[in-house]
């Protein structure tokens, strides 16, 4: 087993090699390359295969006790300031590596699929392998400094896929606008880590957390400082895992291919910020108010973005906020001092929420048969209806996914967010209750999206909806246009934004295409993607019952030991666990059966419930107006500052050294009759300067 250990490093290795070759092949044997499309796939899927079977069989030699592993190499050294690289193996590490690979795995097989026909079929494959393995290396990093250079690559990875379809847009403003918003979250997780590196002159997990504790319980640094330096460190999770304030960018980030929702926007770069939470927990753990913080972010966020995905009728968006809410439980989670439940969450999440979001995939591939390569219709819920007949296994494997994260036994949401919900009630009721209300607002909002794409009678050919829907999305590009002028780059930018307005710009990847008025099923590279991650969806929280629970035997947190664990779980009261269990139950049942009667049975007109809370509708639907409020103060507010800038530096900066400029011309100008070259003329100046100085001074 030891030399698996000694080769780990291939693990991110190796989809890094494979980006290299797809990427040199491009730089310099463009069209060839682009020729041998599927064998460049071929090539990168078999790498992250071979990761994928490492991960696997290092989490094996975990589970049967090894020893974590750590190899490093000096990278730098100054004095007595030394920094250390390499990997780390350890129970968070393999149970990372699995996750990130086997859903990477199934993404690129789906991918295949997806973009069969996009000119830059090859070119994602590359961002795809290159991103893969800036995750893997954040996952292995052994030190703050390692982890902080992979997050910053994860970032790059997220800018280019995100803007994969640079040509519409609405892509190049979301990759934009993420890439700025987690700007400022890695602002403050630098500042943290440099602070923390300052107080504790470690880069260590576990030695920062000591001597911070150590340093604070000694009053060489104040609690408050401490404090502060947790905050500025989870101000990185709190942007890479879209909690509030900054979590605008991700709803819009879904601009990017459906692969890379599942992928970046559901399994892994935004588990990244709860993944550094748990590597961080030795210093959290000892500042009290800075795990207060995380708890309540979390426990807002939830809420926050479940009920903007009550009224969400783009279903990739709908799976958006719907994702938001899911990384606030686990936030929430980490923020009660719940190590083993967040990370359960996690590991659940990623297999039902990867599934849904290539379920989406899916249904756009099969609508886009109908409605056309308009992103606007092939996303819009209220076009589709009925699709369980034309896509069966779609339909089945979504539904499943639906139960999952609706919390419904024995699926594996329920056991992980179950799990949350205990903790929180044991930690402080009023988080329990936000997190109760939360699970009851997420079952209606998923299986309103379920019963709208699935159930009842197709609408996809009905052309009034069509346009309405057109007019609309027209109505909302124009008002943004019209709420800033932007510079006019020319007649070509003028001819891209009237085709963005009317909806009627084909992505690139949109050249190809056939029209029926039926949906299909997707091909077989998109299905069985569906129904292997179906698998762990159903079965794999099984690890981490009450009864039983080896999860958490298996990942506990660092403070703690497994002896403590196990006699914790000795503990278990059944009584408390039916009594939680059942109220979770009862409120997402009632989320269902809301969601049956308005959306299915037809009982409950839902436009009717909509006119009598018309102002809790309109927030919900505008998204509680934070892009509105963060595009008039950051987005207007930042150019008209920049303007009154420019005129400072016009009128003053510009003056000063203009006014610099005219003295020296003017002096200049002056000078030179004095200085004509004749002896006399300088011996009269000389004379005239003594007489002076013996005037002034005879007077004196």
């Amino acid at each position: 087993m030891e030399v698996i250990y000694q080769y780990a490093w291939l693990i991110p290795v190796l989809p890094l090699l494979g980006a290299m070759l797809v990427g040199l092949g491009l730089i310099s044997l463009n069209q060839v390359t682009n020729r041998l499309r599927q064998l460049n796939a071929v090539v990168i899927i078999s790498l992250m295969g071979a990761a994928m079977g490492l991960s696997l069989a290092l989490l094996w030699s975990q589970i049967q006790g090894h020893a974590p592993y750590l190899r490093t190499l000096e990278w730098a050294a100054a004095g007595n300031f030394h920094l250390s690289m390499g990997y780390t193996i350890d129970h968070l590490t393999a149970l990372m590596l699995v996750i990130v690979t086997t859903v990477a795995f199934l993404v690129m097989i789906y991918t295949d699929g997806y973009m069969a026909h996009d000119p830059g079929y090859v070119r994602f494959y590359a961002y795809l392998s290159l991103f893969g393995s800036s995750m893997l290396g954040l996952v292995v990093s052994p030190n703050l400094v390692q982890v902080y250079i992979f997050w910053e690559l994860v970032g790059m990875c997220s800018y280019l896929l995100v803007g994969f379809w640079y040509d519409r847009k609405s892509a190049a403003d979301a990759c934009q606008k993420a890439f700025v918003t987690n700007r400022v979250g890695d602002f403050g997780l630098l500042l943290g880590i440099l602070g923390l590196f300052w107080a504790t002159g470690s880069f260590d997990f576990n030695i920062m957390g000591d001597r911070l504790a150590e340093l604070v319980q000694t009053g060489s640094i104040s609690n408050f400082l401490a404090v502060l330096l947790a905050i500025l460190v989870f101000l990185g999770p709190v942007a890479k895992s879209a909690q509030f304030p900054l979590h605008v960018w991700l709803p819009d980030a879904m601009e990017g291919p459906t692969p890379i929702s599942a992928l970046i926007h559901a399994a892994t770069m935004v588990a990244a910020g709860v993944f550094l939470i748990a590597r961080m927990y030795p210093v959290f753990e000892n500042v009290p108010a800075a795990m207060n913080v995380i708890a309540f972010t979390g426990a807002f966020t939830a809420f926050l973005g479940a009920t903007i995905a009550i009224t969400q009728n783009d279903i990739k968006k709908g799976l958006a906020y719907s994702t938001i809410s899911q990384l606030g439980y686990m936030v929430m989670a980490m923020g009660v001092g719940a190590y083993s439940a967040g990370l359960f969450h996690l590991m659940t999440h990623a297999y039902f929420k990867a599934m849904l979001f290539l379920g989406s995939g899916s249904v756009i591939h099969g609508m886009e048969g109908v409605v056309g390569h308009d992103p606007v219709l092939a996303q819009d819920m209220r076009l589709m209806g009925g699709l369980r007949k034309y896509m069966p296994a779609t339909g089945v494997t979504f539904l499943i996914g639906c139960l999952a994260i609706s919390g419904i036994p024995p699926f594996a949401g329920f056991w992980s967010k179950d799990e949350i919900l205990g903790k929180a009630f044991a930690a402080n009721p009023s988080l329990w209750l936000i997190g109760w209300v939360t699970a009851g607002i997420t079952a209606f909002y998923m299986f309103r999206m379920y019963f709208m794409t699935f159930e009842g009678k197709f609408r996809g050919t009905d052309e009034k909806i069509k346009q309405k829907l057109k007019k609309a999305a027209a109505t909302i590009v124009l008002e943004l246009e019209s709420a800033e002028p932007a510079p006019n780059f020319g007649p070509g930018a003028m001819k891209k934004g009237e085709l963005a307005a009317t909806g009627a710009h084909h992505d690139a990847h949109d050249s190809h295409g056939h029209h029926s008025d039926t949906p299909h099923e997707s091909p077989w590279t998109m299905t069985l993607p569906l129904v292997v991650l179906a698998v762990p969806s159903i079965l794999i929280g099984l690890v981490g019952t009450p009864y039983a629970n080896y999860f958490e035997q298996f990942i506990f947190p660092p403070s703690e030991t497994l002896a403590e664990v196990l006699e914790k779980a000795a503990e278990f009261d059944p009584s408390e666990f039916y009594l939680m269990a059942g109220s979770s139950i009862a409120v997402s049942v009632i989320g269902i059966t809301l969601a049956l009667l308005m959306y299915l049975w037809r009982k409950i007109d839902p436009a009717a419930i909509a006119e009598k809370i018309k102002p809790l509708y309109d927030l919900s639907l505008n998204k509680w107006y934070f892009d509105d409020i963060y595009h008039r103060v950051f987005v207007i507010g930042l150019r008209r500052l920049a303007r009154q800038v420019m005129e400072v530096d016009f009128r003053v900066v510009d003056g000063a050294v203009n006014l610099t400029g005219f003295f020296t011309l003017v002096s200049g100008e002056g000078l030179k009759y004095l200085e004509n070259g004749r002896v006399q003329f300088y011996a009269l100046i000389v004379f005239g300067a003594v007489l002076g100085l013996v005037i002034v001074f005879g007077v004196t």
